[in-house]
């Protein structure tokens, strides 16, 4: 009985698994007409609209979790997913740019950069609040968690500020003459004009859809792999910190090839930093839900997630720097240092909890 049980929450963990990576494609086209349709540039919408919608499956699992107190999975599914989604840009270097050049070539934006220093100022602040819970005692409630809610919309006013500045030089440069348009010519752009706004509305609907689906599926995610985590004696950490990060990674990796795949490189490497910082984020949500902060919960594999994460974002900011078009096996430098850096980080995490 037991055993049948395990195939049916093992079922239930894929098609979980595969709808999240089905819908994450589609929301990723879906995003890109938004973006472009309504001028909010690939960055910002990468950072704001992609990453948020790839992070429903976390949220979802975070939510449930807080709710019922269990706080070893939620924390290090979310940990472990800033360092795993992290991870994802050496997927979306092989097979979302492949040959062309590194992905940090393709984008290397002053933007990017901003986003990527949020996500290790973010979870320094992180290590800040663990200490504080547990030797100086910030009297303010929930105060480093909000202080990330902070840096956060600090980064956004920044990015957008940068892509202002950038659109308004780009303009004065090509120097664009405008005219009147013909009659005949007006009758032609209405016809277009209108496909175009049915296009945006079919867009808004699908991540309308695609977004409750990633939701839901994010809870069957960890309603099942709960139980098969402790059926399989795996410890929850290294359980939430691998296997369940990974299953809530994959709208990032799908979102973040579909990007790279139609050329939108700076919304395929936003969509994983905005999803990082965001993922720090949660834990204020955490918090309310709880009644609790969850910093003074963080175990010590836990704070060597955070480290993990912190120096693999850092490698991609140093490749960002260079934005070298070297390449080995499909992969830049800074792709092969984070790989091998994530492998020998897992091969600790596992060691830590035997």
């Amino acid at each position: 009985m037991i055993l049948y049980n395990n195939y049916i929450l093992g079922g239930l963990f894929i098609a979980c698994a595969l709808l999240i990576w089905i819908f994450g494609v589609k929301l990723a086209r879906a995003v890109d007409v938004v973006v472009h349709h309504y001028g909010w540039g690939e960055a910002i919408g990468g950072m704001l609209f992609l990453a948020i919608i790839a992070d429903l499956p976390e949220i979802a699992i975070t939510a449930s979790a807080a709710y019922k107190h269990e706080y070893v999975i939620a924390v290090s599914n979310l940990l472990g997913g800033i360092a795993i989604q992290t991870v994802v840009l050496v997927l979306i270097d092989i097979f979302g740019v492949g040959r062309k050049a590194p992905l940090t070539n393709k984008g290397h934006s002053n933007i990017l950069k901003i986003e990527g220093i949020t996500v290790i100022v973010i979870l320094l602040v992180l290590l800040l609040g663990y200490y504080n819970a547990s030797t100086i005692k910030v009297p303010v409630k929930y105060s480093f968690e909000m202080l990330c809610l902070i840096i956060w919309l600090v980064s956004i006013f920044w990015t957008k500020k940068l892509y202002n500045t950038h659109q308004i030089k780009k303009q004065a440069k090509t120097n664009i003459q405008t005219f009147q348009p013909s009659p005949i010519i007006s009758t032609i752009v209405k016809p277009i004009s209108i496909h175009k706004n049915k296009k945006v509305a079919s867009a808004i609907i699908i991540i309308f859809i695609g977004s409750l689906v990633m939701l839901f599926a994010g809870i069957g995610l960890e309603m099942s792999g709960e139980i098969l985590s402790k059926r399989w004696g795996l410890s929850g950490v290294v359980f939430g910190g691998t296997i369940l990060a990974l299953c809530t990674a994959l709208p990032e990796i799908s979102t973040g090839i579909a990007s790279a795949k139609i050329r939108d490189y700076e919304m395929a490497m936003s969509d994983i930093f905005g999803g990082n910082s965001f993922l720090a984020l949660l834990l204020l949500m955490a918090a309310i839900i709880s009644g609790e902060s969850l910093l003074g919960y963080f175990s010590p594999s836990d704070i060597y997630l955070i480290w993990v994460g912190i120096a693999l974002t850092f490698v991609y900011l140093i490749g960002m720097y260079y934005h070298s078009k070297k390449q080995y096996l499909r992969m830049g430098v800074d792709s092969i240092i984070v790989l091998v850096l994530y492998l020998i980080s897992i091969a600790g995490l596992v060691y830590m909890n035997k």
